[in-house]
Formats: C-alpha cells, sequence, structure tokens
C-alpha cells in the first residue's frame, strides 16, 4: 500500500496571524455536572448563559467552553479581537482577513458566515480532522 503524505500547508508568511484568545469548547451532557467538575478543578465561569446552555470558564490563562446540545464532539477556539478575559484588543487580525490567508495558504474552509464586518465565523479542519471555530465576536 503507497503511503499518502499530508498535504503542504504554505504558512510561513503568516506565522503573526493574531487569532485572539484560545479556548476548548466541550459538547456536554449535562451543563451543571460538568461546571461543577471544572469548579473543582479550580475554574469560575466569567460568562456565558444557562438559559442558553453555555458556560465560559477560566482558571489562570487556561479558559473552557461548555456547551449542552449546541454541536457534536470537541473544537478548539479562537476568538480574534478579544484576550483571555473577553476584553477587546488591538489591534487584530479580522475574521474575513483570516479566511482570505487561509484560502491563500491553501486550507479549506469547511464552513464560514462573514458579513461586510462585525461579527463573523469560520471553521476549518486540522490535518488530522480535529474543528478548529475562528469566532469574532465584535
Amino acid at each position: 500500500m503507497r503511503k499518502q503524505h499530508p498535504p503542504t500547508f504554505r504558512m510561513s508568511k503568516h506565522r503573526d496571524m493574531k487569532l485572539g484568545a484560545f479556548s476548548i469548547s466541550l459538547s456536554v451532557q449535562d451543563l451543571n455536572v460538568s461546571r461543577a467538575f471544572y469548579q473543582t478543578l479550580g475554574f469560575s465561569v466569567i460568562g456565558g448563559s444557562e438559559e442558553h446552555r453555555y458556560l465560559i470558564l477560566k482558571n489562570e490563562h487556561s479558559l473552557i467552553g461548555l456547551f449542552q446540545g449546541h454541536f457534536e464532539g470537541h473544537m478548539l477556539t479562537f476568538n480574534p479581537g478579544w484576550d483571555a478575559s473577553a476584553a477587546e484588543v488591538n489591534p487584530f487580525d479580522d475574521v474575513r482577513a483570516i479566511h482570505q490567508k487561509l484560502t491563500e495558504s491553501g486550507i479549506a474552509v469547511a464552513q464560514a458566515v462573514l458579513p461586510e464586518s462585525g461579527p463573523g465565523h469560520l471553521v476549518v479542519h486540522d490535518p488530522d480532522g480535529h474543528v478548529i471555530l475562528i469566532d469574532q465576536h465584535r
């Protein structure tokens, strides 16, 4: 059987891309049970809404999003324009500019919602199939 080589990505000129705050977004079965577990590990709720079935938790510089019924599986999440405390940072790379850089580099975008300005998001998969969400809120 012939060994397949992974695709080659041309990202060297984009190493300084500003993706913003990083978190892991977890799909959970019971929001309250998961919240209690992560609070035991020292995480505190800093955002989200139990009513909308999601919470954002923080422990020092680590962020975890807990989402009940929003999506399947887990994903790496980046928020352009925000730091780890959801404070605005400037300058930042707009999600539309990130989209353009990725497509120019040969990375397939699996999903994109990119209005002319403001909030938008895109989804890509890494070479091993891990889901990466780039989710701009401003």
